[in-house]
Order: C-alpha cells, then structure tokens, then sequence
C-alpha cells in the first residue's frame, strides 16, 4: 500500500489474519524491539488503519468485511491499481461502497487535488492518511455490513454533485440480464452514482460473470470501461467491444 513503509504493510498483513498479535508478539515476528512496533502502530492509528487497544491492535474494519477482502485479494487489488490509473490529477469522482472499489484509494497517492464522492465509510481511512484526497461521505441510513450508506437521503445527496468518473462493482454480470445485485438500495446508489457522472467503471473480477442478482442495476451498454482479470471470458470481451464498451484486462 502507497504511503506505508515495509514494516507497516507487515503488520497489516499479519493483523488482518484474525490471529491475536500484542505489541510483544508483533515484535519477536517481525526482528524489532517492542517500542518499534508501539511506534509503527501509533502511526497506523494515525492513518485510521488501525485501533488500538489495551496492549493489541486490531485492523479498523469488521472481521466480515476482512474476510471479503481476503478473498481474492490479489486480483481485487490488480483491478482497484488499474482503475486508480484511470484517475488524474484534479478529477472529481465517485467510488460507490464494494470490496474492490474500497481499495482504489490505495493506489491514489501521489496524485493530487482528487475529489472523492463516496457512500463507503472504508474510504475515510484513506482520507487521514492523504492530504491530496477531499472525501465527501454522503449521508444517509447505515449499513454496518455493507459499511456503506444508503436510503433516499443518500441519493439526494450524491445528486448535489457531478463527477468525471464513477467507479463501481455488481454481484452479477450477464449479457441477458445486465449488471445485477442483491440488495434495493445497492442497486438505487450505483444507479444514482452513475447518472452524475460522464463516464462509468465498472471493477468486477471473472468469479461475478454468470451470477444473476436480485436487482437489476443497468444493462452492460449503459458501462463505459470494465476493469478485470484474465479469467474474464474472451468471448465476452469480444461481444462487450461490439457493444461499446471498453474491457482492461489486468494479470
């Protein structure tokens, strides 16, 4: 992660294994005395990638939405790199709430004056630890499972504002049924997201091909750029490309 020296993406990594690790643990893993690590954890607290407590620290997200980042990890970190270089200096953007999409700040520093529109509380973390980042966290009725906000109040707010590009996930991708989810509210915000913005990317990794939600979101030719891995059915590709739609591959 951008912004992080070695020793603190170590600790991140083993924090986010659900495992116990106290400062005297994380000192004997990693070669360092004890008041290094107290030093590397302040700072993550800091960065709000962290909280501490009573000797431990734990990574500053519920263990359900650990376990959604663990899985599939690499890929869903390819696809947010990827998407992040889409992102220029001085654009205004959207990030709707998802396991993907919440990574893309990672890969934001270094960029400068980027206005954030987001619904997703993972993102404020990102905020604190890069000044060249102006989040706006629309508001609205809390989802703790989702750390998103969502519901009538959410969508007026994110019509207050037009954006370059809103980047955005789905549960299911079919050409027959479009991009789908699983939830209403989901399906209102990514919609609402995408209307205020000129352009529409979509990150999805290969595993979401084939599923079919609940709720349709929009059919595939209402998306300008989808960003995902190799394991994204060439025949697909070819079909979406006839459509219009832009398809990057990330390894």
């Amino acid at each position: 992660m951008f912004g992080l020296s070695p020793r603190e993406e170590e600790i991140l990594t083993l924090l986010r294994s659900g495992k116990e690790y106290p400062v005297t643990r994380l000192a004997e893993e990693l070669g360092v005395s004890a008041v290094t690590i107290r030093s590397d954890l302040r700072s993550l607290d800091t960065k709000g990638l962290i909280v501490r407590t009573h000797g431990k620290a734990v990574v500053a997200s519920t263990p359900q939405v650990g376990m959604r980042n663990d899985s599939h990890t690499r890929i869903k970190e390819a696809i947010a790199k990827a998407a992040a270089k889409l992102v220029k200096d001085g654009d205004s953007i959207m990030i709707t709430n998802g396991s993907t999409c919440s990574l893309i700040p990672r890969y934001l520093f270094g960029k400068q004056s980027i206005k954030v529109v987001t619904n997703s509380t993972l993102l404020l973390p990102y905020g604190r630890a890069n000044n060249h980042l102006n989040i706006t966290l629309v508001g609205g009725e809390y989802r703790p499972e989702a750390k998103a906000l969502v519901g009538p109040a959410a969508i007026t707010h994110i019509e207050s504002y037009h954006v370059q590009t809103t980047f955005f996930g789905t549960d299911g991708l079919t050409l027959a049924h479009g991009l789908t989810t699983s939830l209403v509210e989901n399906a209102q915000v990514v919609q609402r997201m995408c209307a205020q913005a000129t352009r529409r990317v979509l990150c999805v990794d290969s595993s979401k091909v084939g599923n079919r939600g609940f709720v349709r979101i929009m059919p595939v030719s209402d998306v300008d750029t989808i960003v995902t891995d190799s394991g994204f059915p060439q025949d697909l590709v070819s079909e979406l490309e006839t459509l219009g739609v832009e398809v990057l591959i990330v390894q």
